[in-house]
């Protein structure tokens, strides 16, 4: 049929005035062939075990998309040591099953079924720009929503359990927004905690659930202590090294 592409298997031509576009940014391949030359030149024992045996990771992160903020990169991970789910502002929606698409409920189930995880950590970070837009938009309704789309408003909405257990600002907006976050982490174990597989592990000791928060500028990493409800630090000792050290 004219105007469709033939089938032989052959790319179509390109106009000869028109630019190819790449099939990948040019950084990602930069990076992809520093990765050969480097890490998988070095763990390629690993990686060939990994594809010949599966995965079998003990903890599993729920992360913000957030590009500053990398799970692996943070605690220094290698492949197959931490499953890793990032979603807009690191939140965990409450178990419902129905007919709805649920991708965190999804990764949730098969972390905790078939990979057996030890540890679920839910991880928060300072300066969240979904948690800001929830405090600005909650602060003014008209305002300029994140996105325009349909999605983000509805999914941030899971944090309105958390802003309302620690009421209305009585600080500056910034602040206040790190309040919530970290709020919305204990919110988050919370929702875990509504999964029936994942409160039975819990009860049978098969599984911990964590939170934790992490600091973009300095670096820090709060844990959650929830028998008093409060963030403390992690590797104090460590981080003071760090900063200490002269930097050149």
């Amino acid at each position: 049929m004219p105007g469709l592409l033939e089938t032989s298997g052959e790319m179509p031509q390109n106009d000869a005035e028109t630019p190819r576009r790449p099939i990948l940014p040019e950084r990602l391949v930069m990076g992809y062939e520093a990765f050969l030359g480097g890490r998988f030149a070095r763990e390629q024992d690993r990686f060939r075990h990994l594809a010949e045996t599966g995965q079998n990771p003990r903890i599993m992160m729920i992360a913000c998309c957030d590009s500053r903020v990398s799970p692996e990169v943070i605690f220094d991970a290698g492949p197959g040591e931490i499953f890793v789910l990032r979603n807009v502002a690191n939140l965990v929606p409450p178990y419902a099953p129905n007919d709805d698409l649920h991708g965190t409920s999804a990764a949730l189930e098969y972390a905790v079924l078939a990979l057996e995880v030890e540890h679920i950590v839910v991880m928060g970070h300072a300066r969240c720009g979904g948690v800001r837009a929830y405090v600005d938009a909650a602060r003014d309704p008209g305002q300029k929503p994140l996105s325009p789309g349909d999605f983000i408003g509805k999914w941030m909405s899971l944090i309105e359990p958390a802003a309302v257990r620690i009421g209305p600002a009585e600080e500056p907006l910034e602040p206040y927004s790190e309040r919530l976050a970290r709020a919305s982490i204990v919110q988050g174990l919370a929702n875990l905690r509504s999964f029936p597989a994942i409160a039975a592990r819990e009860a049978q000791g098969k599984l911990a659930l964590h939170g934790a928060y992490f600091g973009i500028a300095d670096g820090m990493l709060l844990a959650l202590d929830e028998t008093t409800g409060r963030f403390a630090p992690v590797a104090a000792a460590a981080h003071a090294r760090a900063f200490a050290a002269p930097r050149f």
